[in-house]
């Protein structure tokens, strides 16, 4: 059965793409077969693999639209060994072009139906419309990624009622895999406080895995590679590692 997992928070800059790229490219490691689909119109995370934006016409725009089929638009990576729905800019165009059509919630849904990948992972965007709400539709688990600074709670609430009124309605099959803490700072007490705070809220749920604040991770997208490239001793990558291992645990 194919794991559909949505990496969604409605936060920007919170390390939902860096997350997705780095737990697929991990996950093809332990041998299994990957599938990303970039549902942001930022196609960062066509863009963090090293992918031109501009150079693709079918992409997650045309498949939700009924332009072309999740087949037709999939882009191998060689060297990654995954594959990858693109996007760019005439994503943003998706919900108004949606607006009127029957069944707009289940577009990405219908389109995924049948693929014979074991994983994939869906590059949400910072905002809980009609594009999240596809991937929500679409997917079996939930993984939200929390930056451990100021203010990283606040949404989150609202964010959790989007996905159970997606429960009642559209997915009863949706479930929270977990919450991860991004750009955690051993240094400061903040970055203590507010993992803290998770696992008050979220109990079992979070991650025993915290992504730390890295350099190395940090620069990784601009050259358009993985952690596991750009460097794959560093603190960054050896989390992701730890944390697609605890993934596969809990979905096992």
């Amino acid at each position: 059965m194919t794991q559909t997992i949505a990496i969604l928070n409605q936060k920007g800059g919170v390390g939902k793409t860096t997350t997705t790229i780095n737990v697929a490219t991990c996950l093809q490691k332990l041998g299994k077969s990957v599938l990303i689909i970039d549902l942001d119109p930022q196609g960062n995370a066509t863009s963090g693999i090293g992918l031109e934006k501009s150079d693709y016409t079918q992409t997650t725009y045309t498949v939700i639209t009924g332009g072309s089929s999740l087949a037709d638009a999939i882009v191998e990576v060689p060297r990654l060994g995954i594959g990858i729905v693109p996007a760019n800019a005439s994503l943003a165009a998706a919900e108004t072009d949606l607006a009127s059509e029957l069944m707009r919630e289940s577009k990405l849904k219908e389109a995924i139906t049948g693929i014979t990948y074991e994983y994939v992972l869906i590059d949400c965007p910072p905002a809980l419309g009609l594009l999240t709400i596809n991937a929500l539709t679409a997917a079996n688990w939930v993984l939200i990624p929390v930056q451990t600074e100021y203010y990283a709670m606040e949404g989150l609430s609202q964010l959790l009622a989007v996905v159970q009124r997606i429960r009642a309605g559209l997915n009863p099959d949706l479930e929270l895999l977990g919450v991860i803490a991004t750009m955690f700072d051993s240094r400061t007490s903040l970055s203590g406080q507010v993992l803290d705070e998770l696992k008050k809220h979220f109990a079992d749920k979070v991650f025993n895995t915290v992504i730390p604040r890295n350099v190395r991770l940090a620069e990784a997208p601009s050259h358009g590679k993985t952690i596991l490239e750009h460097d794959k001793w560093s603190k960054g990558a050896r989390s992701y590692k730890q944390l697609t291992k605890e993934i596969e645990k809990r979905l096992q």
